[in-house]
């Protein structure tokens, strides 16, 4: 099989492990950086070239696609999708994804377990919503944020009413959730594939932090799922259309709740906390599930 592999750097953990194991499965890889592709967008011949190359007799694309480039980034994938070119996460599930909000509302509207979220745009609001979400502490998160960036904790009620109000003053979207106290600045990484989870880990935020991102200095650990939280998670993934996501979930004491679902989740720390083989995963999927014109999600915006 000939696979693109759509990353911006070739030398990023994630992609050079699934360069190297697609090679050692006697297909071929190429890395495709989205942003120096362009693309013919006609009726019944479209194209995408790539460094002035036409790029033709792919059987299947990975997109490795950052929050900064998702417009463009799908755009691309997208027309892989028009020239019957298999994607492991479609253009439209990246989309939903990336947009926090819509995220949450379908998870919602599935009956998923999720922390009591607000959402508003009048400063008229903030004690509406500050109320909804059980009042203080309560976590304050930008909608476009990443990585733990854009995400801020605010411990009373003022200091909410303060950070609520900037960022409304700044035409900012945010989504206000309450703060699950109990979680302990943990958060458990569950890696789907194919709506199965295949592996988990345990993120402990850095001491002082309740943000347990690895970028930011969390540690990672081996856990055992309970069969909820496995369950929780691979719907969450089939919910948001994705073939290979890594959800995001809390222990509360209200049962499992998604945090995010995201669609590029990096290899680096589930391989070395479970010591399983996911680029291999990954690739054994596609082996099995790539098909010319096989787009589940097609027409459905």
């Amino acid at each position: 099989m000939k696979i693109g592999i759509l990353s911006r750097n070739a030398k990023l953990y994630s992609t050079s492990r699934l360069v190297e194991t697609i090679k050692a499965r006697g297909h071929e890889a190429h890395v495709i950086d989205v942003i120096r592709c362009y693309m013919n967008i006609t009726s019944h011949n479209p194209g995408i070239f790539f460094k002035g190359q036409k790029l033709e007799g792919f059987d299947a694309v990975i997109p490795r696609i950052g929050a900064s480039i998702t417009f463009y980034g799908t755009a691309v994938v997208r027309q892989f999708e028009m020239m019957g070119v298999y994607s492991v996460n479609e253009s439209v599930a990246i989309s939903r994804g990336r947009d926090k909000l819509r995220s949450l509302q379908l998870l919602a509207r599935k009956g998923v377990g999720l922390p009591v979220t607000g959402f508003a745009h009048s400063p008229d609001d903030v004690e509406g919503v500050i109320k909804m979400v059980n009042g203080a502490p309560l976590v304050i998160k930008l909608l476009e944020g990443t990585q733990g960036i854009g995400v801020v904790l605010a411990e009373t009620e003022n200091a909410a009413k303060s950070v609520i109000e900037a960022f409304l003053g700044l035409k900012t979207n945010i989504l206000v959730q309450e703060f699950i106290k109990e979680a302990g600045g943990a958060d458990i990484r569950c890696f789907v594939i194919g709506e199965k989870v295949v592996a988990a880990m345990k993120r402990q935020g850095a001491e002082g932090d309740f943000r347990s991102n690895i970028h930011r200095g969390g540690t990672t650990e081996l856990i055992k799922l309970t069969p909820e939280e496995r369950s929780t998670a691979a719907r969450a993934a089939r919910i948001m259309g994705l073939n290979v996501a890594g959800v995001d979930i809390l222990r509360s004491n209200h049962g499992p709740v998604v945090m995010e679902v995201n669609s590029s989740p990096g290899l680096r720390g589930i391989e070395t906390a479970t010591g399983k083989d996911v680029a291999g995963m990954i690739v054994d999927f596609i082996e099995k599930d790539a098909k010319p014109f096989n787009t589940k999600t097609r027409g459905q915006g």
